[in-house]
């Protein structure tokens, strides 16, 4: 049973890239399964935030925005920008449900160029920095107990 999940995985993996880019669901499976788990939740006694019903909260403005292209697995994805862009959009509509804001505007991959390139120092720092501002407003911001 494990192998054929191990070889559905590798056939998912690589026959779409023989095609061209790999769809956001796969590159969700590839890229965020070793931090956040197949239906969003983190992992928060490890410093992994839930995305489930929170992560919306990160698209309200271009600092929040900023800090999800900084987030380590993503900065260090490999991925182009196009397939960020997909990947980030992805994750809002399938795990931010109440938190994205009607105001949401999908990510792009012109914006994650832009983005990517804008230095955030220290991520932890810069991520504490925002959902303190997040909670100030009012937003609900999931627990994130890095030091």
């Amino acid at each position: 049973m494990i192998g054929r999940v191990i070889l559905s995985v590798l056939l998912l993996s690589t026959a779409p890239a023989l095609a061209g880019e790999r769809s956001a669901s796969v590159n969700y499976v590839l890229r965020c399964l070793g931090c956040h788990l197949q239906d969003g939740t983190g992992l928060p006694s490890a410093g992994i935030p839930d995305f489930v019903g929170k992560v919306g909260v990160f698209t309200h403005n271009p600092d929040t925005r900023r800090y999800l292209l900084h987030v380590p697995g993503v900065v260090n994805s490999g991925l182009s920008d196009n397939e960020l862009a997909e990947l980030l959009n992805y994750i809002m509509e399938t795990f931010a449900g109440e938190s994205l804001p009607e105001t949401y505007q999908p990510f792009t991959a012109e914006e994650v160029a832009e983005l990517m390139n804008e230095d955030v120092g220290n991520v932890v720092s810069y991520r504490r920095k925002l959902a303190h501002d997040l909670s100030a407003q009012g937003y609900p911001v999931a627990d994130y107990p890095w030091p």
